[in-house]
């Protein structure tokens, strides 16, 4: 007979910071990369911006992996279908951690999910919406599995946002992820450019959150 058992364990998690021109600056940004991707790397996206009062900080997805084969580049992912509500809960337990850490130095909390992240920031905003201000969706989709998303976001100064080329978006998606997002009440952002983060997009937002 085979069974699976569980352990909870310490795990060493990495956060790559961009800090604004402010030098005191009392809100935080929490953005979560995308599938495959680093923090490290995906920080330098951010690091000539003009943050508006914020800080960033990316915190880098659990799961490294080769991107190819058994060597050479690094990503990082966020979760499988493997285990996948076990994946869930230590993100959350994760991303809980940042926000007791750092809420003493700051008073406003946003998060934005990139890709692959965007689910991850969806499931945990909508688990805890009374603790950030605003939520951005940035070429994602807002996972189906979060019960009654319109009673956390009702009201509130969110954001989807995705590049009229993005190639994980035919037209026809386009249409439909675009009209999902306004029946959220959410913000909807459309852009000429295609899958990735476009600076002066991020800037006009930051302005208002």
């Amino acid at each position: 007979m085979t069974k699976n058992t569980y352990l909870k364990i310490q795990k060493t998690a990495r956060l790559t910071w961009v800090k604004g021109s402010d030098v005191q600056a009392k809100k935080l940004l929490i953005v979560l990369h995308g599938y495959g991707q680093l923090s490290t790397f995906f920080s330098l996206k951010f690091s000539e911006m003009h943050t508006n009062g914020h800080d960033i900080v990316i915190p880098e997805g659990l799961h490294r992996f080769y991107l190819a084969g058994s060597a050479g580049r690094v990503g990082a992912s966020w979760m499988t279908k493997e285990e996948r509500e076990a994946d869930i809960a230590d993100n959350h337990a994760y991303l809980s951690e940042i926000l007791k850490i750092y809420r003493s130095e700051y008073e406003e909390f946003s998060i934005l999910g990139f890709s692959q992240g965007g689910a991850t920031a969806a499931r945990f905003h909508c688990e805890n919406p009374a603790l950030f201000k605003s939520l951005i969706l940035w070429a994602s989709i807002f996972p189906p599995d979060v019960e009654s998303p319109e009673t956390s976001l009702k009201g509130r100064n969110n954001y989807f946002v995705l590049g009229t080329q993005d190639e994980y978006f035919s037209t026809e998606k386009q249409k439909e992820v675009l009209n999902l997002h306004k029946e959220l009440e959410m913000n909807v952002i459309s852009f000429d450019g295609g899958h990735d983060i476009q600076k002066d997009v991020l800037e006009s937002i930051l302005i208002n959150i």
